[in-house]
């Protein structure tokens, strides 16, 4: 009954045909072809001792055999698109979440409750990293004691009761790259965190490079139409299930809906991506040479420091993008408010191109002190590059830069 227990496509196959299929391999047994929702907030309990086995499995983490008990303890519908993502990252398992916060405080919880001895537990986290990452480690609400390092000084981090270490690459917002290889042998045996929500599975599989749990604000580009709200934490069997029972405790469950919609829209995740990315290298390129942009920041434009973890990690440079506006807060925030087809706002990933100013908006909760020394600076932008023609959008951009 278990649908996590189904084999999923052979891991052979290319990406493209897996994120077509993944998911999906009982359909022709149950004589359907679209994917099948199921909004149910209980089910039948027939067998009243095997329903029981089935909750106090799934209380512990596991899953059910006959039956899901509840839509809380675990969804079929939901199950699928976790399979899928699993298939995409190469990992044995995903469980997904009501978003990405949810996602990265459930680690968060586990990696407190992993802690021996009565130690709060402890976290070496990279900077820069998504304001809402930053301000919930920065705040201490859970618990967890927390040492800011560079990439290269992970190993001068770690301490005995170190659980977890954390990182983005590409960063948000800054887009700088982090070799994976090195900060998993800095590591050792404390477990590496990398949000992947930039890369996506389509550019970079971190587990291949011996990271433990990847993270996606699957709101982004798995979602990709600026419609659903959710998380996903892509790991092996052992950790899943320590996520998945502290999910049964806390609720943050994703609505089979949700599960659905990011389901159907994982076999165009590799389209969107790399057409994206196009439009995005584009837009560097002429960013560039524009004499009102002060620097930009997409990888490859610094060949020397991008090639190898590029050529080692990473399948493209994605379809995202910052640069500097010469004239600071009251220029960048001008280009904001003069852009007409594309969007001003918060988010990436989408259809559709967004531009938002990190320091006034995600990253206003990070410590001024902090942003800075990140390089998120007031005079930049983040740009997330959608499926719109790049000349359409150059002519936007330039004419939001010639106002400001």
């Amino acid at each position: 009954m278990h649908q996590n227990a189904l084999a999923p496509p052979t891991a052979s196959r290319s990406l493209s045909t897996r994120a077509v299929h993944g998911g999906r391999e009982d359909l022709h047994a149950l004589g359907v072809h679209a994917l099948p929702i199921d909004l149910s907030s209980t089910y039948p309990v027939p067998d009243l001792v095997q329903g029981g086995l089935d909750l106090e499995a799934m209380a512990m983490g596991g899953h059910p055999t006959t039956t899901p008990v509840y839509s809380r303890l675990h969804n079929p519908t939901v199950a699928r698109f976790e399979r899928a993502l699993a298939g995409l990252e190469g990992t044995d398992e995903a469980v997904a979440f009501s978003s990405g916060m949810a996602a990265l405080t459930t680690v968060l919880m586990a990696v407190r409750q992993r802690a021996e001895g009565g130690r709060p537990g402890h976290v070496v986290a990279v900077r820069p990293l998504y304001g809402g990452t930053d301000h919930v480690l920065a705040s201490g609400i859970l618990g967890l004691e927390v040492s800011w390092a560079t990439p290269e000084g992970v190993r001068a981090a770690l301490r005995p009761d170190t659980g977890l270490v954390l990182l983005e690459t590409p960063a948000n917002p800054t887009l700088s790259l982090v070799d994976l290889d090195a900060v998993v042998e800095q590591a050792g045996r404390v477990p590496v965190l990398v949000d992947n929500t930039f890369a996506t599975p389509v550019l970079q599989n971190p587990a291949r490079h011996g990271v433990t749990l990847v993270l996606h604000s699957a709101t982004k580009f798995l979602g990709g139409h600026g419609d659903v709200l959710a998380g996903a934490v892509a790991t092996n069997a052992e950790w899943a299930a320590d996520l998945r029972k502290i999910r049964v405790l806390t609720g943050n469950v994703l609505h089979p809906l949700a599960g659905y919609l990011l389901h159907r829209g994982l076999p165009t995740l590799p389209l969107r991506v790399r057409h994206a990315q196009e439009g995005a290298a584009e837009l560097a390129r002429r960013l560039l040479r524009h004499p009102k942009v002060a620097r930009v920041f997409y990888p490859g434009l610094s060949a020397a420091a991008d090639a190898p973890i590029l050529r080692k990690q990473m399948r493209g440079t994605g379809a995202i993008l910052a640069f500097t506006v010469a004239g600071g807060f009251e220029a960048a925030s001008r280009v904001m408010a003069s852009v007409e087809l594309m969007t001003p706002a918060v988010s990436l990933g989408s259809v559709d191109t967004l531009i938002q100013h990190p320091a006034g908006l995600t990253h206003r909760v990070v410590e001024e002190s902090a942003r800075r020394s990140a390089g998120v600076s007031d005079s930049l932008l983040r740009l997330s590059v959608g499926l719109e023609d790049p000349d359409d959008l150059w002519a936007d951009l330039e004419q939001a830069l010639e106002r400001s």
